[in-house]
């Protein structure tokens, strides 16, 4: 795991910890980490959700709630940091799209 990643991650379970959701637990971890972009907040939240000492129900909903909220945002020109990555280029698997090339809407009715 990456060592900004980490330090969110860090940030993120400790603030939902103390009790603190929705935009306060987000500027706790900009406060934080303050250079945090919301790609970099929801991959730390997959890894909370993940971790299989995190059993609260109560702080992994919190923590679920806010990496929906930042997956959906758009990704501002300022916040595209990809060094963490494996590989920048790789994109999601399509799920209209089948292995053999065609796309769901091409199945037989």
């Amino acid at each position: 795991m990456g060592e900004k990643r980490k330090k969110v991650y860090e940030a993120l379970v400790e603030g939902a910890t103390q009790g603190i959701s929705d935009r306060s637990l987000y500027d706790f971890v900009r406060s934080r980490c303050p250079k945090t972009s919301s790609k970099k907040l929801v991959r730390a939240s997959l890894l909370a959700l993940t971790d299989p000492d995190l059993k609260d129900r109560n702080i992994l909903s919190t923590i679920y709630a806010l990496a929906i909220k930042h997956r959906l945002d758009e990704v501002r020109v300022d916040e595209i940091d990809d060094e963490d990555d494996d590989d920048p280029k790789e994109l999601a698997p399509s799920v209209s799209r089948r292995p053999d090339g065609s796309s769901a809407g091409d199945l037989p009715a």
